[in-house]
């Protein structure tokens, strides 16, 4: 009797993406730190912080990526306060008081594609719309000094996507001329997209499907029409 065998899936190369690495790597050289080509789906790169503004550059004047799709940040440290829900359910699961840190949630992070060295990215995705091809762009920004060059620059689309960042995780854009709040008041103190940020509103009311919800209008009505009650009426005799 035969064994039954398992072809393995061969993927077809994707020589587009391949030579838009090519061309990449021949543009930025030792910039370019690391890379993730996923076959006919899409391209990350990571760059160094100094080629942050470089890459910019050679995406949009040389490979012709005029699309700006959008730039935001990511902070990779494990939440230290967990799901953040309400604190009588957290007691009833057994869980850690949300309002105080967890220590031991704080291990090492994973990076994503193209992996990462430090707690903070900036990442972006721009798009050549005539070849039919995106790249997502990161670069790592050190723990210490939390500044990034611009891209408004090069693309002008930038410019709320860098205040927002700003304002959310507390990254500066070197030569971006009005980094004001975008949301928050002025004097705001913290920035509310770092995991280490307490979002107390969390800690008063729950995240949706952790606890009950009040019904939709009309609920009420059906639920009283199945139990034979309504309007305070007592169940049926």
């Amino acid at each position: 009797m035969a064994e039954d065998t398992e072809e393995e899936e061969t993927v077809a190369p994707d020589e587009q993406r391949e030579a838009l690495l090519a061309q990449l790597t021949e543009h930025l050289g030792d910039a370019l730190v690391g890379s993730h080509l996923k076959p006919h789906d899409d391209l990350w790169i990571r760059v160094s912080l100094d080629a942050w503004a470089t890459t910019a550059d050679v995406l949009r004047n040389k490979l012709r990526a005029r699309y700006f799709d959008f730039l935001s940040a990511i902070d990779w440290l494990p939440s230290p306060y967990g799901r953040s829900m309400d604190s009588e359910v957290e007691i009833e699961l057994g869980l850690d008081d949300p309002a105080e840190p967890n220590d031991t949630a704080a291990s090492t992070p994973e990076t994503g594609y193209a992996g990462g060295d430090t707690r903070f990215q900036v990442f972006a995705r721009v798009l050549n719309v005539a070849d039919k091809w995106g790249v997502h762009v990161k670069a790592d920004v050190p723990d210490g000094d939390l500044r990034v060059p611009t891209w408004i620059g090069t693309y002008a689309g930038a410019n709320w996507h860098e205040r927002e960042v700003r304002e959310m995780f507390g990254i500066e854009f070197e030569g971006h001329p009005d980094l004001r709040n975008l949301y928050l008041p002025g004097d705001f103190i913290g920035n509310p997209m770092r995991k280490d940020y307490p979002l107390l509103a969390r800690q008063v009311k729950p995240w949706p499907g952790i606890v009950d919800v009040e019904p939709l209008p009309g609920e009420d009505e059906e639920d009283e029409a199945k139990d034979g009650t309504k309007d305070g009426e007592g169940a049926p005799a």
